[in-house]
């Protein structure tokens, strides 16, 4: 196949150039008020905009504090009703025009699902966008990369869902099927596979279709969340007897990963593939907006955040966020350019798709401010454990697992954690519910041992309430059936490319539910 990547470059290194302004003085300020400025003015034209009056905000002096004086900040529960008036068809409620478009995503603890507006704004102005910021800082990493020699393989969701009496053209599945279904269709000749089988709702039909349409193909880039593609190589390697994922695509080189943490997979990825041919970088990209992308070739530089994608951005303080009061959230919360390096924020956004103010539930890191503004994800609000003061998140959680398994040669296929309160004399302890891919040689003991010392490391708080076993004792590791987290996604009606296992909580009804599957 020819390869076209030297005549695309110069249309990806636009996005690369015009990050590059950001680093200015005053560049993230400027960026991130023209947005909201952008926001206010089109969103003026829908019943939010005339309610809170975007019309009159947009000619105030300080926009951005007239905005967060005027607009209360929001869950999913909050604008629930809006949405799904909009799902029945309604046009002009939180952005101007009829919205067909929705991605269904894991629901809060009033709904099993939520359903975010992908408007065709936030499609233009964000999700492709990003996108295009992720192909750009690729190229702009790897000169010699011949990234469209070939084609990209991306592990994509359906529009499976349970709503009833849709109205016509309304689509609700995804983010990813949204994204397949609506992209240009020149994209499609240079993706596998094609779209017929990626928006396939029944993953056990799928799944080898999948296999099926790839093997044959000379495939130089995958996307898509790290442990559900791990599965697919691995039946990859299955159906063509091969022992590296190099056999079977020769050009492969850059795995454009995002959802869950890479870390504890990457050892796994190195035994499937060529070391010395492959890149990953990571994104951020979630059913509400495309946020950032991992633009330098240090995993630990964190991610660029996107600041002129039709998202205006503010962080709430931790302390703050954890009560979850969203009249202190809307008080306390900062713009990008007040926000210090090494703190860790709740996300709000304000976005295209008419989400505005609106409380994410993510916690990000800030990696660093000068010269770019860089973000490393952090978890969930509610997806972490403080059950003993211990603060434990989840990217502390990646990076110990990551760092146990190297020292003892294990490998994790799936995960969660929760705290076991005490009783009977006992101090409490957190729980692991693990599956390997490989055991560790030297038992859950040892592992739970090197765990424990690495958690430690890690994390302050949780050192300080381990010393001595006066607060919590050592942790303790529980082994997962083979295949017992997919059964349990299944279970939720969450078995597929896109779903994700909350690895932290600070109660037991997640780890509870996963050892009762069946």
């Amino acid at each position: 196949m020819i390869d076209f990547t030297p005549l695309v470059r110069p249309w990806f290194m636009q996005r690369v150039k015009a990050s590059r302004e950001w680093t200015a003085d005053g560049g993230i300020e400027r960026a991130q008020r023209r947005q909201l400025a952008m926001l206010l003015h089109d969103g003026a034209r829908c019943r939010q905009g005339e309610e809170l009056d975007f019309k009159t905000l947009s000619s105030c002096r300080d926009t951005v504090e007239a905005f967060r004086h005027t607009v209360p900040v929001s869950r999913y529960e909050d604008v629930r009703d809006r949405v799904m008036r909009m799902v029945g068809g309604e046009p002009d409620v939180l952005w101007p025009g009829r919205c067909l478009r929705f991605a269904q995503s894991s629901g809060t603890s009033g709904d099993k699902s939520k359903y975010i507006p992908v408007t065709t704004a936030s499609l233009r102005q964000n999700h492709y966008l990003g996108g295009r910021d992720t192909v750009a800082h690729y190229l702009a990493m790897c000169p010699d990369s011949r990234l469209f020699s070939g084609k990209g393989f991306i592990l994509g969701g359906s529009f499976a869902n349970e709503l009833a009496d849709l109205p016509r053209g309304v689509r609700v599945g995804d983010l990813s099927a949204n994204l397949i279904e609506a992209i240009n269709p020149l994209a499609n000749l240079m993706r596998v596979p094609d779209k017929a089988t990626a928006l396939m709702a029944h993953w056990d039909e799928k799944l080898p279709a999948l296999v099926a349409a790839a093997s044959r193909e000379n495939v130089t880039n995958i996307s898509g969340v790290p442990s559900w593609f791990m599965t697919v190589l691995r039946k990859i390697l299955e159906h063509t007897g091969a022992t590296n994922i190099h056999d079977v695509w020769p050009g492969l080189e850059v795995f454009f990963h995002g959802g869950i943490s890479f870390e504890p997979y990457r050892s796994q990825y190195a035994t499937l593939t060529d070391p010395r041919r492959m890149h990953y970088l990571e994104t951020y990209n979630a059913s509400e907006g495309f946020f950032a992308v991992q633009d330098s070739k240090d995993n630990n530089a964190g991610m660029l955040l996107l600041l002129d994608a039709g998202i205006f951005f503010e962080f709430v303080p931790l302390a703050v966020a954890e009560r979850e009061d969203m009249a202190e959230a809307a008080a306390a919360a900062l713009p990008a350019w007040a926000v210090e390096a090494g703190q860790i924020y709740a996300l709000v956004i304000s976005s295209c798709n008419g989400l505005m103010r609106y409380w994410l539930g993510d916690t990000v890191e800030i990696v660093s401010t000068s010269p770019r503004l860089r973000i490393r994800i952090a978890g969930r609000t509610r997806c972490f454990i403080n059950a003993f003061g211990e603060e434990l998140m989840v990217h502390n959680a990646d990076a110990a697992l990551a760092r146990a398994c190297e020292a003892t040669g294990a490998s994790v296929e799936n995960y969660t954690a929760a705290p076991i309160y005490a009783d009977g004399g006992h101090h409490g302890c957190h729980q692991w519910l693990i599956e390997w891919s490989t055991p560790p040689a030297c038992g859950n003991e040892a592992f739970a041992d090197i765990l424990d010392t690495e958690l430690q490391r890690e994390n302050s708080d949780y050192q300080a309430k381990r010393a001595d076993s006066i607060f919590l004792d050592r942790l303790c590791i529980t082994d997962a059936a083979p295949g017992q987290f997919d059964r349990w996604l299944a279970a939720t009606g969450k078995l597929g490319g896109q779903r994700k296992v909350p690895r932290l909580s600070n109660d037991r009804r997640v780890i509870e539910a996963v050892m009762k599957a069946e």
